[in-house]
Formats: structure tokens, sequence, C-alpha cells
């Protein structure tokens, strides 16, 4: 299953390419308060809620038209700086070529020591998932996209990490596949904060992560 993530991840990238108080500071006697960043998940599912077939195929959503505007990814792209990934997905990503340019910052989870041929603009880090997200939480920037698979998404929301879930479901149903959060036994509710649907049948659903009960 992690090689089929691994894979599944990039080819979408390519596709498709706050739970902390506000900060304040004072300027000419007014406060101005910096909302904090985010870390949200944007990721497509079928209808059955799966994000890729058992071996991270995704032609149910790669050979589907690209509308205009493209789900809002375009609007979505502009309100991040920070891509947040794991190794796997990474390495996966590098084997198809992709560049990770300068234009946006990109963070790797990973356990191991960096590659020796990784651009300098992508950071390697082993830092404890609650303390990488402290620290972007609470630096100055646009929110950070959670990209990979079911497990990294777990793992993240497991250390209540996640702010945002903002999930296009795909009208097909594929019947098997990697599931959008790897499965164990949690409690997260949601808050719906709207719903768009698209002319070609697709629903997108953005909800904020309550505390886990």
């Amino acid at each position: 299953m992690a090689s089929g993530v691994s894979q599944s991840v990039p080819q979408l990238a390519e596709w498709i390419e706050a739970r902390v108080q506000p900060s304040y500071r004072v300027a000419e006697e007014r406060v101005i308060v910096t909302p904090p960043r985010k870390v949200i998940v944007h990721i497509a599912t079928s209808a059955d809620g799966y994000i890729a077939r058992p071996d991270g195929d995704l032609d149910w959503l790669t050979t589907r038209p690209a509308p205009a505007g493209f789900y809002g990814i375009d609007a979505f792209m502009r309100s991040i700086d920070t891509k947040v990934l794991g190794r796997k997905t990474y390495d996966a990503s590098r084997r198809l070529g992709a560049k990770f340019d300068s234009k946006t910052r990109t963070i790797v989870c990973s356990r191991h020591s960096p590659p020796k041929d990784a651009p300098p603009s992508v950071e390697f880090t082993v830092q404890p998932i609650d303390v990488l997200v402290q620290r972007l939480r609470q630096s100055p920037g646009k929110d950070s996209w959670l990209m990979g698979g079911g497990d990294i998404i777990a793992s993240f929301l497991d250390a209540q990490a996640i702010d945002e879930f903002i999930i296009s479901v795909i009208p097909v149903f594929i019947g098997d596949g990697i599931p959008l959060i790897a499965r164990r036994h949690r409690h997260v509710p949601l808050s719906l904060q709207s719903t768009e649907k698209f002319a070609d049948g697709v629903v997108q659903l953005r909800y904020v992560v309550n505390s886990p009960v």
C-alpha cells in the first residue's frame, strides 16, 4: 500500500500543478491581528472514499476533463507558501521529474539523511509532527499544504496537526483502494465550512478539524 501511495501523490501533484492564538503586533497605537497559518489537506477522493486504486493508479481521476478554474486549485495555490510531504512521496516525485523550485518552500518529513542531490530549496526534518506544525503555525507566512497518502495524513491528524480539509469528491465508485486516512480507531469531529458543486458533478467540501473526542 505504501508504494501505491507514494506513486499516486506525485502523479496527482503533477496533474493539478487554528488551533493557536492569533499573534499581535503594535504599530502606530493600533493592534494588528495576524491570523495563524493553517495546515490544510487539499485532496480528491472517489465517492466511496479512496484517494487511489490499490496500486496507486489515478485513472478514475486524471482522465476527467479539467474544468475552468480547476476546482479552485489556482486560488488555493496562491494561499500557500509551504508544502509538507513524507520521504516516500518526495522520492517518488523526484523519480517522476519534480524540480522543487524555490517558489514554494518544501518540507520533507524523514527519519533518514537527505539525499546528496536534494535541491537546496527542500528542507528535511526529523522533528516530531507537533513541534514542526507549531513552528509553521507561529511563523509568518501563508498556509501550508499537507500532501501525501493516508498514512501521513493519519499521523498529522492524530497529532492534532491539521486545521482544515478541502475534499473534492469525484462522482465515481472505484470499489477498493487507498483510503483518505489510514484506518485506525479515532473520533475526530469536523465542522463543515462550505460546499461547492461543479457542473461535472464534483462536490467540494471544506471542513475545519475540531478537537478529537
